[in-house]
């Protein structure tokens, strides 16, 4: 038999040792030949090389074919067999344990789940996974580069050498895949591509990567997410348990890496805030923390909103496990967790998804459609299976991995719309010529519909600023599958009434009022958010007008009306004490205002908000729904006072709320009920307890039935200035 017969092709060789090779595990490893099993490997920078095989056989020498690091010999065995490689050179004799002596992992159920854009649980498929394959402990890496000539994984096991493990291509998906022994977790690794036209591009990170380095560094490192032992069975529990639109929900929206510092203003670590945050937000009686983006993300400036890990939670604050012990002792406090989730756009670094495999794979090619002209983002082509399922695949890993109890979906409407942020000429139009982006609009309802069919209990809430039907209405009556809402124009027009002098506030009385003619026409939430504390806008506390007093009273008066109002609720941290300047993504809160009596104020009442708005249903049961909400004032603009209902089912107690928002109080202020007998003050912002003037109505007042606005009782009130007041029907 000629050595011919069995020897590989020089061009092969060439193509393999020069990181060319369109088929590397068609040459690498053993292969069945008409001379025998042949073994060939390429260990650069060895000068002999014997394969030792597991069994105890005699080690079997394999011969130099290129001075690279080429060798290959026939070995005598009928098949397949576990080895490893013996090297030696001058230096002395090293172990090296084969990738290509290994199968696939993947199978074509992947390729084609993938390729029809139904693969719920991709990330179990794709990224870098520990596993034990075939006997041996190593590292499965997957991903998807449909266009790329060559895709090789390098790290810290082969000294970024994008030559020794090679991936094999899956034709069917353009999946790449290797299993590489003998690593482990914590490994840094990144990807090595041959782009479409032959180009190396730039290294690039996991789309599926678990985690991430620190910044300013970018490769991926190995993890394990699936192993964490959970103790909130009885909070998953508890919430798949009724309605969300019928709880009480009130986020603490958070910042972590600038809510507090640690010294030398370093970040502090999840388990730290879980030890601090966790308690403090439970302690004012918030429902839920709902934290800015932590997936990885380059920038600290971006505050998370330009994410390239989309799979990790960023190294900033630690590691995964210390993210999903953070979420467990949020649950054990008996708080649920929303993240903002970013599927909008995505950030051009290239080390990320832009070009990925050489050109347009996860973004749209045309870029009047891919490319984001206010952020100079890339656009993900939603329209497109594999970036689709991807992006919900996403979704549902923060749901089964960490138990996260809602997604808030960032920039919703510069998904919807095709012209958005474009002028005439800059935007590709439908083929009828509207603007809607059908492919964007039919990924976010099947993303809701994905959500919410396998995690009963779990909320989606949008950022959406427009007049967008739907939006919280369910995808198969033909909304957007969303649970809730941003109320993003009660957001702007209560900050501006708020921001009048109350002398000029008459002229502005609709501002408050005309929020419930929409009111009910989506499932809202009223955020005062990050947005509105930074860009020059102030914080909400240094946004009030007058003098010191007044400010204080003017924002005791506007979260008692938000409170009061139809909807769940959303305050940006350091807005519940009052920090005086605009929030700094790079710097604590302003802890030492705590120091002053009126912060304390500040925050005593929101605490003293949340327990009052979780404990009476008529608060919350139909924040959702018309029928909880009745005006009794709402034209008294002269003296800026406005008075509502709020009501729960039959059984559950009525509550009035009244605010002036005057410096003027208002004695013997007539007020129609719908009960004769005791209303209870269950809450006044002007209490001294607060920092207020400390008027009020004794406790409680006695409604006659003489009726008044249209309802069969009244009562006279006294309404103290610049403030907001509960009344709670006892008759009792």
């Amino acid at each position: 038999m000629e050595a011919s017969d069995w020897e590989a092709d020089g061009s092969e060789i060439a193509a393999l040792v020069g990181a060319r090779h369109g088929d590397p595990f068609g040459l690498l490893g053993l292969h069945e030949t008409a001379a025998g099993v042949v073994l060939r490997a390429f260990v650069p920078g060895a000068a002999t090389l014997e394969a030792v095989p597991d069994d105890g056989a005699a080690p079997v020498p394999l011969g130099l074919r290129d001075p690279a690091g080429f060798f290959e010999g026939l070995v005598p065995a009928a098949g397949r067999f576990g080895y490893r490689l013996r090297a030696g050179n001058a230096g002395g004799t090293w172990m090296v344990r084969d990738a290509y002596a290994f199968g696939p992992v993947l199978g074509p159920v992947d390729d084609h789940l993938l390729v029809e854009g139904t693969h719920r649980q991709l990330y179990e498929r794709l990224g870098a996974h520990p596993m034990t394959h075939e006997g041996i402990d190593g590292v499965h890496f997957a991903v998807w580069a449909p266009n790329a000539q060559r895709v090789s994984v390098i790290g810290d096991f082969n000294r970024w050498d994008g030559r020794l493990h090679q991936m094999r291509k899956r034709i069917d998906s353009g999946l790449w895949e290797i299993f590489v022994p003998d690593v482990g977790l914590g490994t840094n690794y990144k990807y090595e591509i041959v782009g479409r036209h032959g180009d190396l591009l730039p290294f690039k990170a996991d789309p599926f990567g678990f985690a991430g380095e620190m910044r300013p560094s970018t490769a991926s490192v190995v993890a394990d997410t699936s192993g964490f032992v959970w103790t909130d069975a009885a909070h998953l529990a508890a919430r798949a348990e009724g309605d969300p639109r019928r709880k009480p929900m009130a986020a603490y929206e958070v910042h972590l890496g600038s809510w507090q510092r640690g010294e030398g203003g370093r970040f502090l670590s999840y388990d730290e805030l879980a030890e601090t945050l966790i308690p403090y937000v439970a302690e004012l009686g918030f429902t839920h923390l709902e934290l800015l983006p932590v997936s990885e993300h380059p920038l600290d400036a971006s505050w998370g909103y330009q994410p390239i890990g989309l799979y990790a939670p960023t190294a900033r604050f630690g590691d995964p496990a210390g993210f999903a012990r953070f979420v467990d002792r949020a649950h054990a406090a008996g708080l649920g967790v929303i993240l903002d989730w970013v599927p909008a756009h995505f950030p051009t670094d290239p080390h990320g998804l832009a070009a990925f495999d050489g050109g347009p794979l996860y973004e749209h090619a045309d870029p009047r459609r891919g490319f984001h002209p206010d952020w100079n983002t890339a656009i993900y082509d939603f329209g497109r299976r594999e970036v689709a399922n991807m992006l919900a695949a996403n979704a549902l890993y923060w749901l089964d991995r960490f138990h996260i109890d809602g997604l808030r979906v960032d920039a919703v409407a510069s998904m919807l719309y095709l012209d958005y942020s474009r002028r005439a000429g800059e935007w590709l139009p439908n083929p009828d010529g509207s603007n809607d982006n059908r492919d964007a609009v039919a990924f976010l309802r099947r993303f809701n519909e994905l959500v919410y069919g396998t995690h009963p209990g779990t909320v989606t809430i949008a950022e959406e600023s427009t007049a967008w039907s739907g939006v919280s209405a369910p995808a198969y009556a033909g909304g957007l599958g969303f649970g809730f809402k941003w109320n993003m124009g009660w957001m702007h027009d209560s900050l501006d009434y708020m921001s009048k002098d109350p002398v000029h506030r008459r002229w502005h009385h609709d501002k408050l009022t005309f929020g419930l003619l929409y009111a009910f026409s989506e499932n809202f939430v009223l955020p005062l958010s990050h947005d509105e504390v930074v860009h020059g806008k102030g914080s909400i506390l240094a946004r009030m007008p007058g003098d010191e007093w007044q400010r204080f009273a003017n924002a005791r008066a506007y979260y008692g009306f938000m409170w009061a109002h139809p909807g769940k609720k959303l305050l940006f941290m350091g807005q519940e004490f009052g920090q005086t300047r605009e929030w700094n993504f790079d710097a604590a809160l302003e802890w030492w205002l705590l120091d002053h009596g009126p912060h304390r104020g500040l925050k005593a009442l929101v605490g003293d908000l949340n327990r009052v708005y979780r404990t009476l249903p008529a608060l919350h049961a139909r924040d959702c729904e018309a029928s909880g909400f009745r005006w009794v004032v709402a034209d008294d603009r002269d003296q800026s006072v406005y008075a509502w209902l709020r009501l729960g089912d039959r059984h559950d107690p009525p509550v009035l709320a009244v605010s002036n928002f005057t410096p003027v109080p208002r004695p013997g202020y007539r007020v129609g009920l719908p009960f004769a007998g005791r209303w209870r003050e269950v809450l006044n912002t002007d209490a001294d307890l607060y920092g207020g003037s400390g008027l009020g109505n004794q406790g409680a007042v006695m409604a006659a039935a003489a009726p008044s606005h249209g309802l069969p009782a009244s009562a006279e009130i006294l309404i103290p200035p610049l403030a907001t007041v509960y009344f709670l029907y006892d008759p009792d």
